[in-house]
């Protein structure tokens, strides 16, 4: 069976109904507006609308949907930063980190940041990031509104180096049209998004000469080999095993001493490192004792008994411990998010048929965005909104997996004043912390410039900004990255 997964892992005004002819000029609906962050009133104008992308040639190729939140009566703009911001998929909207975290509005979550009952409520973003800087939230073609102009082949967008060159032709483009080349600049990627980051800043750097002050890595997926689950590829059980471990923790599946053991996770890190990643090196070397000894281990740091380790030797994919943690209580875990939990729809089925940390969360923020988009920006589309669009078949570059720590050293050693944060959920099973760490650790910097790059841990998953705990702390640390 084939799992495939998505990293995933947004007054005066005027609006204008987004006709579907080719030949429309596309309007944006501009809007005014206030807010207050830390006590501090921010007055901005918001665009919501379409950006006609052209190629090298001058050549209208594609409609990107984009919404930007500008701070009003800033009289230098070399002062103030500007944000490209975008989540991953591939084929993910900008909606989760616009709606969720960064924007002037977020969705209000319940107490464990998981959706509330329908129809949503939208409340003021007090830890939006626009007191640091102005945002641009991109929707990449085939997401969201975003969409090849008629008579254009999708094959050119659809794929690491393609979707990479389009978003950085936008970023260039719109820094064109507004003037802003002289403001600092700054990209933030989720999941895949940070995959598009490292892309998209050697490109622009490479291409434009367009140097990028700073790089937010959220949820970061670098080295595809840490992530993805083949039956050849011993990463990704390595990588996931202290998370297994802390999520085992949260829902108490440990005896009781292990359960409240704070050093536990760090030596699932060790255990991982020094001695799992060793026995699986090893193969059909080790001995029956051996494998033995090393199931019991692991059943001591995730819960799941030695006997299954051993049945499926001593490789338990993040799919199917998903399934077992807690399969005494009938329930299945969450991959994006595992604290959270629900009844198994499917309990004859030997892996989850849904996503706990997903399901709700979809169906709110697709409601919240169409909402917020016409009520509050006064833009109307006819054309679906795509939280999580079909873009597929998607090339992921040369070779079986795709490793952007190249391009980020790469972009490192040319512009070695950027800096780059990577911020990780410690639930997350789409893109472990551990992997990350893992990704930037070999990467084969010097010292000044392994200075420039620094890590943030948070108590939930790839979204971390859902719980608000986290939000808070994120926002602080998104503070310090634009002082650094």
């Amino acid at each position: 069976m084939k799992y495939i997964y998505t990293l995933i892992a947004f007054s005066i005004s005027f609006s204008v109904f987004a006709q579907q002819d080719s030949s429309t000029i596309y309007e944006l609906s501009t809007h005014k507006a206030q807010t207050t962050i830390d006590g501090k009133k921010i007055e901005y104008t918001a665009t919501a609308g379409y950006f006609q992308l052209e190629n090298k040639k001058g050549k209208h190729i594609a409609d990107m949907f984009h919404v930007s939140y500008i701070q009003n009566n800033v009289s230098d703009n070399k002062q103030r930063p500007i944000t490209f911001v975008f989540n991953g998929g591939p084929g993910s909207s900008s909606v989760w980190l616009h709606m969720g975290a960064l924007g002037p509005k977020r969705i209000q979550m319940d107490e464990d940041g998981n959706a509330e009952v329908a129809p949503y409520t939208l409340i003021t973003n007090e830890y939006s990031w626009l007191d640091l800087s102005d945002l641009v939230f991109i929707d990449p073609v085939g997401s969201g509104f975003s969409k090849a102009k008629e008579g254009e082949d999708t094959k050119q967008f659809y794929g690491y180096e393609n979707d990479i060159e389009s978003v950085g032709d936008f970023i260039r483009l719109w820094l064109v049209q507004n003037n802003r080349w002289g403001s600092p600049k700054y990209i933030a990627g989720e999941s895949y998004g940070t995959t598009r980051a490292c892309g998209v800043a050697e490109y622009i750097m490479d291409t434009y000469g367009l140097y990028i002050n700073g790089i937010s890595l959220i949820s970061p997926a670098l080295n595809f080999q840490t992530l993805r689950e083949y039956d050849d590829n011993d990463f990704p059980y390595i990588f996931n095993l202290p998370v297994y471990t802390r999520t085992a923790q949260y829902h108490g599946a440990l005896t009781e001493k292990r359960n409240t053991d704070t050093s536990l996770v760090s030596q699932a890190e060790k255990f991982a490192l020094e001695t799992y990643s060793v026995a699986l090196l090893k193969g059909d070397l080790l001995s029956k004792k051996e494998k033995y000894a090393i199931a019991e281990e692991l059943a001591f740091y995730t819960g799941i008994s030695a006997e299954t380790y051993v049945q499926n030797n001593l490789r338990i994919p993040s799919w199917k411990f998903r399934k077992l943690l807690l399969a005494s209580e009938e329930k299945i875990i969450g991959r994006f998010d595992t604290r959270l939990t629900m009844p198994d729809p499917l309990l004859k089925r030997d892996y989850p048929s849904e996503d706990p940390s997903f399901t709700q969360i979809n169906g709110a923020f697709a409601t919240a965005f169409n909402t917020y988009i016409q009520n509050d920006l006064q833009y109307t589309n006819t054309l679906p909104f795509y939280t999580i669009g079909n873009v597929h078949p998607w090339k992921y570059g040369d070779g079986k997996y795709l490793n952007v720590t190249d391009e980020l050293r790469k972009t490192m050693y040319k512009n070695p004043h950027m800096n780059v944060w990577v911020a990780n959920g410690t639930y997350d099973l789409a893109t472990s912390y551990f992997g990350a760490e893992y990704a930037i650790n070999h990467m084969n910097l010097t010292q000044e410039l392994k200075g420039n790059i620094y890590f943030t841990y948070y108590n939930a998953g790839h979204m971390m900004y859902l719980l608000k705990s986290e939000l808070i702390q994120l926002k602080k640390d998104a503070e310090v990255f634009y002082t650094k």
